[in-house]
């Protein structure tokens, strides 16, 4: 099976332009694509991890990813799928965001000898004269079109700024110079995206004419990835230090029985013939393979030794295995008062709750226990000597738990 059609097996395709071009330039290793990833934060989460196993899975076939950065639309904030104006960052901001993201990136994509390219949109939006970018781009724009675009949408019902309005023409141009500068054929993105995506494939037809049309083509990724990365207590993230390697794991072991052989396919690269053999499986078979799921997703993102150490931990406390290492979390003598700390302290503390008040529900709803003592107080409180011994496990639900020690 060619890497097109694997790509169709997978389920990660949704919408495609000039298919047949598509499947030629894929199939023969001459595709030159790029994926746009804004520097919101200082970690890629898990709804861009599709990007980056469908980044891999093109260079595998010997196509050339490029990594674009968005060091200039970060500056603005994609609208497409919010309700809110995203929190505006400053240059330094996104600028350590950036260097996060390469460093993530380079564990997925090789980026040696030109295999894949690592490019930043500021380089060409900051300098931007506005009247001549308005002249030369915004003039190839309808503003009546613009504003029945889906990524326009929820962002109308509130109050839509015309920062945000300049996003779409600002991606559309982005493509445009990885056409003209890097010989970029064709996009990925999300279904949130096919508006922002279809706008570079029309900017560059437009000021290239229709024998540059045949060669810029876009496809649109499944937007399963959109979904993915949410948690009562916010986003998972790839960075370990922000989402440990066992709480990744558990994510991933904990997703619903009617989607763990979807995600299997979309982002293991185990083969499609072992996959479609687990079609069939049922009751602790679908255990066994969530436990296959996060084993190798935990192993492509942190390493084949963190999947171990998390697939051991996660027996030793819901198997009745032996000790391994779980998730701890450091008190120091600054969360005491009084030699004492609340349970909704501790909650938080150890991150298995966002805020006091997400804390005090979960105890209303019977959700949290002490070892295997449920707490039903919302006021009790824990005395310091409770933690020496190391062994002493908080639980939120049936599985997500930290052990408390103190420094």
């Amino acid at each position: 099976m060619q890497i097109y059609e694997e790509l169709k097996a997978r389920g990660l395709l949704a919408q495609v332009t000039n298919e047949e071009e598509v499947r030629e330039l894929v199939n023969s290793g001459k595709a030159t694509f790029y994926i746009g990833f804004d520097p919101t934060a200082d970690s890629l989460h898990v709804g861009h991890f599709m990007a980056l196993c469908l980044m891999k899975r093109l260079q595998m076939a010997g196509n050339r990813p490029i990594a674009l950065l968005g060091g200039g639309t970060g500056m603005i904030g994609d609208p497409s799928g919010r309700t809110d104006l995203r929190k505006v960052l400053t240059k330094e901001a996104i600028q350590h965001n950036i260097d996060c993201f390469k460093v993530q990136m380079s564990r997925f994509i090789d980026f040696s000898d030109g295999k894949a390219l690592m490019v930043n949109n500021a380089d060409w939006l900051l300098g931007l004269n506005y009247v001549d970018f308005l002249r030369e781009v915004g003039a190839h724009f309808s503003v009546n079109r613009m504003l029945t675009a889906e990524c326009y949408k929820q962002r109308m019902e509130k109050g839509l700024t015309f920062l945000e309005f300049n996003y779409m023409i600002m991606q559309a141009y982005d493509f445009y110079r990885l056409f003209q500068d890097y010989g970029c054929n064709f996009q990925f993105g999300g279904d949130d995206q096919w508006s922002n995506m279809l706008a570079g494939t029309e900017l560059i037809r437009r000021k290239l004419g229709k024998d540059a049309h045949a060669m810029t083509i876009t496809l649109l990724l499944n937007s399963e990835g959109k979904k993915m990365g949410k948690t009562a207590s916010g986003a998972v993230w790839l960075d370990p230090n922000k989402t440990s390697p066992y709480e990744f794991y558990q994510y991933w072991r904990n997703v619903a029985d009617a989607d763990v052989l979807k995600c299997i396919r979309m982002l293991t690269f185990l083969p499609l013939e072992e996959i479609d053999a687990m079609d069939k499986w049922e009751g602790a078979e679908l255990n066994r393979a969530k436990e296959i799921l996060a084993f190798e997703l935990t192993k492509l993102v942190h390493g084949e030794e963190e999947a171990q150490k998390a697939q051991d931990a996660a027996k030793a406390l819901f198997g009745g295995g032996a000790k391994a290492e779980i998730p701890t979390t450091v008190l120091s003598d600054d969360d005491f008062e009084n030699d004492e700390i609340g349970v909704i302290g501790l909650l938080v503390k150890a991150g298995l709750c966002a805020s006091n008040g997400e804390a005090r529900r979960a105890i209303q709803q019977g959700g949290v226990s002490i070892g295997d003592r449920k707490v039903t107080d919302l006021f009790e409180s824990v005395k310091k000597d409770a933690f020496t011994a190391g062994d002493f496990i908080l639980r939120r639900g049936k599985k997500n738990f930290r052990k408390l020690e103190i420094q």
